[in-house]
Formats: structure tokens, C-alpha cells, sequence
């Protein structure tokens, strides 16, 4: 199936207990795109500056990702700065600038307008539905979104949640959301709201899918050395998307086996910082990880 994502590309300024990285490569379409890559043919919208290196251009394109709405406008590329705690539980963000995200409309190429499959980044509600304006039904609409947008365009991401199939959250942004602290009736309480599908990131705990009739819960994956969750989520999303896009059915062991890989991708993403694991990961590594993981969680019998 055809993978269309829409959201950031940016350079971020990361403080983490191994230290400073200062304008890395960053940005939501960025680690799905990279993540998604592993598993089917990524086309991605988005708007850079003219100060964005052609060396991170370079990159996804090596990776199989088509750039061809990769927009580049005249300005500073999007920024944002944050500082993790020395567990890395707790993060802070530190600076924002939109640069030229500020005025960003999403511009489709002619060709790209059927995706099978379209993820709607962490844009502007009435951005996501712009481009659902531009494209013939997707089979599946996934979304992010996040609490800025909870909180200051709550009308306008309930218009847009309305005509999406799937949303990925995280719990503290699901409770927002729904106005409930329990996860299952704030994913029922969402559900509500359009999406037939909800996936709950619970970060080290794993993430739940929350369907029609029935659920599906992962546990993370268990890794010695977590270096910097930036992009953790959006990584998993990524691994999720590009695996129903491969397998080319969206049922229910389809979005089981997603759920797994999307974990496994958002594993690797934690183990370098900002892209720089996803920079060197290799699908037979994923691979690798999608059979161990199988081991670690089969029980006989059930």
C-alpha cells in the first residue's frame, strides 16, 4: 500500500544526560518516515528553510523516502530545544521557533493524492483536514496530535477527529482529551469521537490498541541503555503505518503484528540521539527484533 505522511521536519537542540546536540535532525515526519521506511515506499509533506542541509535531504532519500513535498521556503527551518531529566522521565522544552512552519500548507504533489494509507502528523487540526480535503479516501487516516492542540483548538480537533480511522495518543494527552483518567473508558470515550481505532503510547510500559471489539496491549521492549526519547512515538507510529502498509490488509492480526513492529522500531529509536540509531539501523536488525520479541512475550498455550 501507498505510505503518505504530513507533518515536521526539523532541527533540535537536545540536552540529555550524554550530553548537548545542538540542530540535529528532528521533527515528526522525520522519525516516521525513517521508521516506516523499513517496510514500504514513504512519500512525506512538509516545509524546511532555506538554512536546512541538503545532508538530511540526503538522508532520506537514501532511505527509499520520496522528498518530492519536501517543501524549502525562504527562512529558518522549524526549531525546538528541550532538556531531559537524568532519568529521562521528565523533559522540558526550552525554546520554540516556527520559522517557516508558521506558514505552512501542506502542498500535495498531483500524483500523490490516492495514499492507501495517510498519517496526519502533529500539525494544526485544520491543517490535517486540508490535506484530507485534497486526497481521495484513504483506506486508513491515522492521526497524532497533542496537548497545545487539546487545549487551544479542542473545537477544531474534534472536526478533524471525526474523519480519521485511527489515533495515537499518549495517556496523559488521551485523559485531556476525554476528560477521563481510566485509560479504557477515555479510549471508549474517544472512540466516540470518530476514530474506530485507539492507540494508547504508555511509553517504557508499552502502548494499547483500542478497536471495534476488541484490544491489544505490547509491553516496550527491555533495553539496557535508553539514550534519548525524542521521536520515541513518532518512531512507533512509523513501524506501525509502513507495517500494515506491507502487509496490505487491515485486520485484526495485521494490526497486531503493526503494534509489535511499531514497538520494535520505537525500541531503536531510543538508543542513539535525535535519528542517529534510525540513521544506521538495518531491516534485517528489525527483523531481528520483531523474532526476539516474539520469544519474550510467547506463553505456550494461549
Amino acid at each position: 500500500m501507498s505510505l503518505l505522511a504530513v507533518g515536521s521536519v526539523a532541527l533540535d537542540t537536545i540536552e540529555i544526560p550524554s550530553g548537548r546536540y545542538e540542530d540535529i535532525l528532528g521533527g515528526s515526519c522525520t522519525f516516521f518516515s525513517l521508521a516506516a521506511s523499513h517496510f514500504a515506499k514513504v512519500r512525506i509533506v512538509a516545509v524546511v528553510g532555506t538554512d536546512f542541509p541538503e545532508e538530511h535531504v540526503d538522508l532520506l532519500r537514501s532511505r527509499g523516502i520520496d522528498t518530492a513535498g519536501l517543501e524549502r521556503a525562504e527562512g529558518r527551518t522549524f526549531r525546538w530545544s528541550g532538556r531531559y531529566s537524568a532519568t529521562l522521565a521528565e523533559r522540558w522544552t526550552l525554546d520554540t521557533q516556527l520559522g517557516v512552519f508558521a506558514g505552512f500548507q501542506p502542498k500535495l504533489p498531483a500524483a500523490w493524492k490516492k495514499p492507501k494509507i495517510l498519517f496526519l502528523g502533529n500539525i494544526e487540526p485544520s491543517l490535517q483536514r486540508a490535506v484530507l480535503e485534497e486526497v481521495d479516501r484513504p483506506e486508513l487516516v491515522a492521526m497524532d496530535t497533542m496537548n497545545f492542540w487539546i487545549e487551544g483548538q479542542n473545537a477544531s480537533l474534534k472536526k478533524t477527529l471525526a474523519r480519521v480511522d485511527l489515533l495515537v495518543i499518549n495517556e496523559e494527552e488521551i485523559r485531556q482529551l476525554s476528560g477521563e483518567h481510566n485509560v479504557v473508558r477515555a479510549a471508549a470515550s474517544v472512540r466516540q469521537m470518530g476514530p474506530s481505532k485507539v492507540v494508547v503510547k504508555r511509553g517504557e510500559y508499552g502502548a494499547i490498541l483500542f478497536a471495534e471489539d476488541h484490544a491489544f496491549a505490547v509491553t516496550a521492549y527491555p533495553l539496557s541503555d535508553v539514550v534519548d526519547p525524542t521521536g520515541a512515538g513518532d518512531s512507533f507510529a512509523g513501524g506501525m503505518c509502513g507495517s500494515l502498509a506491507r502487509a496490505e490488509r487491515l485486520d485484526a492480526a495485521a494490526f497486531r503484528r503493526a503494534m509489535v513492529m511499531g514497538t520494535v522500531l520505537g525500541s531503536f529509536s531510543v538508543e542513539g540521539h535525535g535519528v542517529e540509531r534510525l540513521r544506521t539501523l538495518t531491516t534485517e536488525e528489525v527483523e531481528g527484533r520483531y523474532h526476539a520479541y516474539g520469544r519474550l512475550t510467547h506463553v505456550e498455550g494461549i
